[in-house]
C-alpha cells in the first residue's frame, strides 16, 4: 500500500468536507439576517444525514459491483455498511475505505448545494426529507454513472459507469468529468431549479429586493470553498502525481480568471464591482473547471474561467426574466457553470477536443452526459418536491417568512445584539 497516496487521499477528503461549512458561510451571508441560521443549518443537516446514508447504503449504490454499473439502483449488498471495504488488499494503492470516505464528502456537498435555491422560505424538516430521498434516487445513482470505476482486488479500477466507460465503448471516447461537473454541479443545479419552481417566489421577490446581509461571510465562505476545492479537483486523481498537479494549477487559474471576468461584467452592467461579485465569480470558475481540471492546458483553463465568469454574471438575472426564485443563484452559477465546463471539454480537451485534435465526438458525448443528468435530476426533484409540498408542506407560511424563519423554525437568532435578562 502506498502510504503517500493514502495520506493524500485522506487529506483531500478532509478538504472537501470543509467545503460544506464553507458553503454554509457563503450561503449564510447571502440571505437575510433573520434567515442565516436556517440557511446554514441546511448545510449542516446535509452533513449529518448524507454522512449516515452514505455509510449505510449510499456507497453500495454509487459503487455497485460490475453487475450493477449504470443501473438506476444497482446495489452491492456486500458493501452495505461498508462491510466489504474493511480489509485492505496487499497490492492496493490505498485502503478502499479511504476512497469511500473521499466520495462521501462529494455526496454531502452536492446535496447541500441544492439548498441555496430555497433560502428564506423552506421548512427544515421538509428539506431533510427531500435531501434523503433525492440523494437516494438521484445522487447515488448518478455518481455511479460518472464515478463508478470499480476497485479490483489489486486496488486497480476495472470498470466504470455508463457516462464514462459505457460511452467510450459506444463512441470510442467517454465523457470527461474528472471531479463532478455533471454528477455534482449540473445535478445540484437542475434539482435547485425544480425546487425553486415547487416553493415559488419569496415575499416581495423582485430585482434588488433581497440583498446579502453579510458580505464578509460570503467572502469567507468563498475562500473556504476555494481552499477545499483543491481536494475536490486534485484529490480526484487519487494519487499525488502530475495529473493532480495539473488539476491543482487549473483550480487556481480558472477561478481567478472568472473572478476578474465577473467583476468586469458587473462594472459594465451595474456600475460597481462588488465583493459578492468577486466571490460569486470565483465560485463560477471553480464550478466550470471541476470536470475539466485534468484535461486542459492552463491557458485554456484561463479562457474557460473568463467565459464562465462572464456568462454566469449574466445568467443570474435569468430568474427575473423567467420568474423562478432561485434565491442564491444555484442555477445561474452551478447549473450554467457546470454546463459550460462540461461542454467546453468538447472543444478544448487535450487530444480529443474539436480544436485540439478531435473530431467532434467528445462534444457529442459531453452533451449527452450533461443533458441526461440535467433531465434525470430535474424531473425527479420536481416529483419529490411536489410530493412533499402536497403532503406535509415544504414552505413556511408567508407571515413566518416575513417575521424571520430562524426564530420560527429553529428558535434561535443569528445575531443577539442585546443581552436577554
Amino acid at each position: 500500500m502506498d502510504q503517500g497516496n493514502t495520506a493524500f487521499l485522506l487529506f483531500a477528503a478532509a478538504l472537501v468536507l470543509l467545503m460544506t461549512p464553507g458553503l454554509a458561510f457563503f450561503y449564510g451571508g447571502l440571505v437575510k439576517a433573520k434567515s442565516v441560521i436556517s440557511m446554514m443549518m441546511m448545510s449542516f443537516g446535509a452533513i449529518g444525514l448524507i454522512g449516515v446514508l452514505w455509510v449505510l447504503y449510499g456507497y453500495a449504490i454509487a459503487f455497485a459491483s460490475a453487475d450493477g454499473v449504470g443501473a438506476p439502483f444497482g446495489i452491492d449488498t456486500a458493501a452495505l455498511g461498508l462491510n466489504s471495504l474493511l480489509e485492505v488488499p496487499e497490492d492496493a494503492a490505498f485502503p478502499p475505505i479511504a476512497f469511500a470516505a473521499f466520495q462521501a464528502t462529494f455526496a454531502i456537498i452536492t446535496v447541500a448545494l441544492v439548498s441555496g435555491a430555497i433560502a428564506d422560505r423552506a421548512k427544515f424538516g421538509a428539506w431533510m426529507i427531500f435531501a434523503g430521498i433525492w440523494a437516494t434516487v438521484v445522487y447515488f445513482p448518478v455518481a455511479s454513472w460518472v464515478f463508478n470505476f470499480g476497485l479490483a482486488e489489486d486496488g486497480s479500477f476495472s470498470y466504470g459507469g455508463w457516462i464514462t466507460y459505457g460511452m467510450q465503448e459506444a463512441f470510442g471516447v467517454g465523457a470527461i468529468d474528472f471531479a463532478g461537473g455533471t454528477a455534482v454541479h449540473i445535478n445540484a443545479g437542475a434539482a435547485a431549479l425544480a425546487l425553486a419552481i415547487v416553493l415559488g417566489k419569496r415575499v416581495g421577490f423582485a430585482k434588488g429586493a433581497h440583498v446579502p446581509h453579510n458580505p464578509p461571510f460570503v467572502l469567507l465562505g468563498a475562500g473556504l470553498l476555494w481552499f477545499g476545492w483543491f481536494g475536490f479537483n486534485a484529490g480526484s486523481e487519487l494519487a499525488a502525481d502530475g495529473t493532480a498537479a495539473l488539476a491543482f494549477i487549473n483550480t487556481i487559474a480558472a477561478p481567478a480568471a472568472a473572478l476578474l471576468a465577473w467583476l468586469i461584467v458587473e462594472k459594465i452592467k451595474d456600475g460597481k464591482a462588488t465583493s459578492v461579485g468577486a466571490a460569486s465569480g470565483a465560485v463560477a470558475g471553480l464550478v466550470a473547471i471541476t470536470p475539466a481540471c485534468a484535461s486542459l492546458h492552463p491557458i485554456w483553463a484561463i479562457l474557460l474561467g473568463v467565459i464562465a465568469g462572464a456568462v454566469c454574471a449574466l445568467a443570474i438575472d435569468l430568474k427575473f426574466k423567467f420568474g423562478f426564485d432561485d434565491s442564491l443563484d444555484v442555477v445561474g452559477i452551478h447549473l450554467v457553470g457546470g454546463l459550460i465546463g462540461t461542454l467546453y471539454l468538447g472543444f478544448f480537451a487535450n487530444g480529443t477536443g474539436l480544436f485540439t485534435g478531435g473530431d467532434g465526438t467528445q462534444l457529442l458525448v459531453q452533451a449527452i452526459a450533461a443533458i441526461a443528468v440535467l433531465v434525470y435530476s430535474f424531473v425527479l426533484a420536481l416529483v419529490i418536491g411536489f410530493a412533499i409540498e402536497k403532503t406535509i408542506g415544504f414552505r413556511v407560511k408567508n407571515e413566518d417568512e416575513v417575521a424571520g424563519i430562524d426564530s420560527i423554525v429553529h428558535g434561535e437568532e443569528g445575531y443577539v445584539l442585546t443581552e436577554v435578562k
